[in-house]
């Protein structure tokens, strides 16, 4: 029966992006700190990871791509080749390769040519700071590197010099045993370079018995067997000696890697010593029969590890390096066993189940409410209550916190600002902030233009940045906080603010504005190169500045449910606050009547109602709430709706991003859970309205977009303004 390896190799493909993702953000640790120990081995284990992972599924082109830079980074890890801007680029470069090599094998697609050379290339450059020739031996087929690969713990230990400890017991001649044949059955598997006798056990002669052996030796042994076939030589007189079998002191550095390389499953550090060579079997099981002696006696047990170097069956460095091989595979399994790997789809259709629950529980209600049963009615609200527990638990499920998707812009400054000749800083504050994973997966792209233009146009060159006074290196901030039931993310700079006179000055020439539309309020200026195909850019680089991608990014913001306001300042900076809500699948509303039809607006944006005056002047677009003016929005006439107009209408006041409206409707329905439905493109168009949501009677209620109702309140408030004067 053949063995299905479809699934393994698609959750093989998924970690190997995510321990890539970890080797770009260490790698650009190192890059501000090169002596961060921590980084450099986090690029080493995730360049080792899918190295042997991918060896697994046969991919043996990303095998052997990644052997080579896992070459240099294991110099770099042990000090023999120092980190430099540079060697970081050719790791960074080589990061993007083997990337781009997972994701030929995700696609089953042959390496074409240019990734190829590109390949050939890159290694070429890793064989070059490891001081090796390309050509070196001729070429190295993809197989024969797996091969070297499989064989590196053999092949490392091999023509290395052991230290062998032995101190024969003074019976071994009793026992018909001559101590010198095992010195000369040793010399058979390789070569004694060198023996010195130690008499330091001999009594005084007139202390001695001729039949007692008093000799121990210190020998040098070169030799390609293995620790286990050494030990074995003294089989026979194993209970007659002490034997200790150490690796020198360049052995240590080898025994260490080797235990760094051991899978991550071995936990005990007796396990690890033996599978990495540097105990026998033997030696084990002896510390072992001690540990338990001293536990028999009620003494204080040792740890493993003391009782070995102190028997000198090993050295405290492999025992430290072991412990910590322990406590981070340990640290791992508790970390692994806190999370459950679950498919996007299989949590989209559970959120999508969570609803539909929401408005069956809503019609249940509505049907109690009718019958006025109060035994159901009360049945009911106990079920209101876990269904909304149970929204908020699965809506939980989707909130990943946004500071993944910030770490990846260091790439993009990185890389950036080396391209335009700047030095920039990328300062990212707020990212353990919670977001739901369908918003996050969508902002990226909006984030990484805005980023763009920042580098390319807000922040000047350092010539200029020096003569203004400001630092020569330019701050480009990433901030997120929760405001109002929403997100907010913010994108700043330390340059030189926006343009108004240039803005003005297009926007005329496009006819966005009129002639004399100089007295604009900073706000509506600023939102003017959000129009499609404005650009104030006096040069087009590779970046930015074709007038693409503004309105791109307004776009992509409104359709999550957002809006996306600007901050500038001349000479100190700009900040562009985009503002979210928190999930676009479930939300709690406030359900609204105008007309024959239902509206709904989030909770969290309203502030208060009130109830409109019957007999004021409906000409009048604004009422005085406490003293404060507040604009109105007729929305029966905003949308033009048909239906009978309630003879006392109401207000429900709210507020975002610091704005308050009034939206005049004709009755209160309370507080409603909405669950979001995407409109038809034929309401694509339509201003005003985000969404819509089903209610228990099984009529459809349309969620409105108050910020734009907001806008179009503060329009019809100027212009009515205007008019009087």
């Amino acid at each position: 029966m053949s063995l299905d390896l479809s699934e393994a190799l698609q959750t093989f493909f998924a970690e190997s992006r995510g321990l890539l993702q970890d080797m770009e953000e260490s790698l650009l640790i190192l890059e501000a700190e090169p002596d961060d120990t921590e980084a450099i081995n986090a690029v080493f284990r995730a360049a080792h990871t899918i190295k042997g992972s991918s060896g697994l599924f046969g991919l043996d082109d990303i095998v052997a791509f990644t052997h080579k830079a896992e070459n240099l980074l294991d110099k770099v890890r042990n000090g023999e080749v120092a980190l430099n801007e540079g060697l970081i680029g050719l790791l960074l470069a080589s990061r993007d390769h083997i990337a781009g090599l997972i994701d030929l094998a995700a696609a089953e697609m042959a390496m074409d040519a240019d990734t190829r050379k590109t390949g050939e290339d890159l290694a070429a450059r890793l064989q070059a700071c490891l001081g090796e020739s390309a050509t070196a031996g001729g070429p190295v087929s993809a197989t024969e590197s797996v091969a070297q690969v499989q064989g590196g713990v053999a092949n490392r230990l091999e023509s290395d010099t052991w230290h062998i400890s032995l101190r024969f017991g003074r019976d071994v001649f009793k026992n018909g045993m001559d101590p010198l044949s095992f010195v000369r059955y040793l010399a058979t598997l390789g070569e004694l370079t060198h023996v010195a006798t130690l008499q330091d056990g001999m009594p005084a002669a007139a202390e001695m018995e001729p039949e007692c052996c008093y000799l121990g030796f210190e020998i040098r042994f070169k030799s390609d067997a293995d620790k286990a076939r050494i030990e074995g030589v003294f089989e026979f007189v194993r209970d007659d000696c002490e034997l200790r079998i150490l690796p020198p002191g360049s052995k240590v550095a080898d025994y260490v890697g080797l235990i760094n390389d051991l899978p991550e499953d071995n936990t005990r550090l007796g396990e690890l010593l033996v599978a990495c060579g540097a105990v026998t079997a033997r030696e084990l099981e002896e510390t072992l029969a001690v540990q338990d002696c001293e536990g028999v006696r009620q003494e204080r047990v040792q740890p493993l590890g003391e009782i070995m170097v102190e028997r000198q069956i090993v050295q405290p460095e492999l025992v430290n390096a072991a412990l910590g091989k322990q406590k981070d595979a340990r640290n791992r399994q508790a970390q692994e066993s806190r999370f459950i790997r679950v498919h996007a789809d299989k949590l989209d259709s559970l959120i999508n189940l969570v609803g539909e629950l929401v408005i069956s529980g809503a019609g249940v209600g509505l049907m109690a409410a009718r019958n006025k049963d109060g035994d159901l009615t009360e049945a009911v609200s106990g079920m209101a209550r876990l269904v909304e527990e149970i929204r908020d638990g699965a809506m939980h499920l989707r909130m990943v916190e946004i500071g993944e998707t910030f770490n990846r812009f260091r790439r993009v400054v990185r890389d950036v600002s080396k391209e335009i000749g700047k030095d920039i800083e990328l300062v990212i504050e707020g990212e353990g902030t919670e977001l739901d994973k369908t918003v996050v997966d969508k902002i990226g792209d909006p984030l990484t233009h805005l980023m763009r233009n920042a580098m390319d146009h807000g922040i000047e060159p350092a010539a200029l940045r020096a003569e203004r006074g400001k630092p020569v290196k330019g701050t480009l901030k990433l901030n997120a906080y929760h405001a109002a039931g929403g997100i907010v993310i913010e994108v700043s700079d330390d340059g030189g603010g926006l343009n108004r006179q240039r803005i003005l000055a297009k926007a005329r020439e496009k006819g966005l504005i009129p002639d004399d539309g100089d007295d604009m309020p900073d706000g509506d200026v600023w939102k003017l190169i959000f129009e499609a195909g404005f650009s104030t850019a006096e040069q087009v680089s590779n970046l930015s500045g074709r007038g693409v991608g503004m309105d791109v990014v307004r776009r992509n913001i409104e359709a999550l449910r957002g809006t996306v306001d600007i901050e500038s300042h001349a000479g100190l900076g700009s900040t562009f606050r985009i503002r979210l809500p928190l999930t676009l699948a479930i939300i709690d509303g406030f359900l609204m009547g105008v007309g024959d039809g239902h509206y709904v607006v989030p909770l969290d944006m309203v502030q208060e109602c009130v109830e409109l005056d019957p007999g004021r002047d409906e000409r009048r677009d604004y009422i005085n709430l406490r003293g404060e003016v507040l604009p109105l929005l007729r929305v029966k006439k905003h949308f033009d709706l048909d239906g009978r107009t309630a003879r006392r209408q109401n207000v429900v006041v709210v507020n975002t991003t610091g704005r308050k409206a009034g939206l005049v409707v004709d009755e209160l329905k309370g507080e409603f859970q909405a669950v979001i439905k995407p409109l038809g493109q034929i309401f694509a168009n339509v201003r005003g309205i985000t969404g819509s949501t089903i209610l228990g009677s099984g009529e459809v209620a349309l969620v409105l977009d108050v910020p734009s109702l907001l806008d179009a309140a503060v329009k019809d408030e100027s212009r009515a303004q205007a008019a009087l004067i």
